[in-house]
């Protein structure tokens, strides 16, 4: 029998890299929802892998990271090991586009580093960055940083908040995320008329009433989540009328979501109810936190009105089951026909019997949604 050559063919079934295989967007697109050190460890599985980590757009470096370099076997002299040199050498990799950065350290000791980073970044078509310090001393923020006109979402947490006379604002910023310390004659109703286009507005922690005017606040229109901590600056401070609050934020055409916090504040009742609520068109989220330690609720206003609400969640936090909170239930659950849930969240009633006179006043009340489901939680 002549045996006839040919071309030796692979078994139909032999096993393809379809990962390796994939298209270079898809491969980065997945690396980029790895935590950091896992995407770089890809550099080991064949030289094809070697440099794909270089290619990704997103650099997420959070304590998490830091936390696996201190981890590593290999030891490094202490001249290399230091977190500024560390983020220097990944950004100078790095080979395309970066567009979201996130860094959280302890400490950066020269801020030329930071400056130069984010100059870096701004080139490279930076749109999100945060910036997070873990130190007891606020982080000075880059100057640069007020420079970059590409921003859409920014985050500072323990930062020190400066204005530098050159600012000129954030075109194309869309959300907004302080936790800052600010400069003792900061004007923020100045910074906030400088981002036109922000949807999304969240400070916490240090917000003082003094420091922000909520006027400014309400002059943004295309604002559609809006999240407030009210923070006292001292012990003899108090905030204005929480309807007042409730007034000019009610005033916003496009809010969706409203999360206020006055946990950490003391607010006054008193003056003229006021029909806040009307005010709000498209609200679909709503969530109240108060202060356990006010003997009166700071929620105050005149809920009879008839017009709908979109309101599709609400969560309140501290309630103490005063008449002023039974009423704005009443009123929620009253015109909210496509409301789907409210929790509530109580730590104030101390006896069995407390708690069941609450609930029997909430099962009186009529729901005009015939899907609202209301939960209870006591703390």
């Amino acid at each position: 029998m002549e045996l006839i050559q040919g071309t030796h063919k692979a078994p139909k079934f032999a096993p393809q890299d379809f990962i390796s295989s994939m298209p270079d967007i898809v491969i980065n697109n997945i690396l980029d929802r790895l935590p950091f050190q896992n995407a770089v460890r890809t550099s080991v599985l064949s030289s094809n892998w070697r440099f794909k980590w270089t290619m990704l757009t997103q650099l997420v470096l959070d304590v998490d990271f830091f936390d696996s370099l201190e981890t590593e076997e290999e030891e490094v002299d202490d001249d290399e090991s230091n977190n500024e040199s560390i983020v220097s050498k990944l950004l100078l990799q790095l080979r395309g586009p970066i567009t979201k950065f996130e860094l959280s350290v302890d400490d950066i000791s020269d801020a030329d580093d930071m400056d130069n980073w984010i100059l870096f970044l701004s080139r490279r078509g930076l749109k999100d960055l945060t910036l997070t310090s873990w130190n007891a001393d606020p982080l000075d923020l880059p100057t640069r940083l007020f420079s970059c006109v590409e921003l859409k979402h920014l985050k500072l947490r323990n930062c020190f908040f400066c204005l530098p006379p050159t600012f000129h604002g954030f075109p194309n910023l869309l959300s907004l995320d302080l936790c800052v310390e600010f400069e003792d004659d900061i004007q923020l109703g100045e910074f906030f008329t400088r981002c036109p286009l922000l949807e999304k507005l969240t400070m916490d922690d240090q917000f003082e009433m003094e420091r922000v005017n909520i006027v400014e606040i309400a002059k943004q229109e295309n604002l559609k989540i809006l999240s407030l901590k009210f923070h006292d600056s001292d012990d003899e401070f108090t905030i204005t009328n929480s309807s007042d609050i409730f007034e000019l934020v009610g005033s916003l055409p496009k809010l969706q979501e409203l999360h206020l916090d006055f946990e950490d504040s003391d607010l006054i009742e008193g003056g003229p109810r006021k029909s806040f609520f009307t005010a709000f068109p498209c609200l679909k989220t709503l969530e109240i936190t108060q202060s356990y330690g006010n003997a009166d609720s700071p929620l105050q206003g005149d809920y009879s009105t008839t017009r709908l609400l979109q309101l599709q969640s609400v969560m309140f936090d501290c309630l103490k089951g005063s008449e002023n909170e039974i009423r704005l239930i009443k009123y929620l659950l009253a015109c909210s026909p496509s409301l789907k849930r409210m929790h509530i969240f109580s730590c104030h009633f101390s006896s069995s019997e407390e708690k069941l006179v609450f609930v029997r006043k909430l099962l009186k009340l009529y729901r005009a949604s015939p899907v609202v489901e209301l939960e209870l939680f006591w703390h």
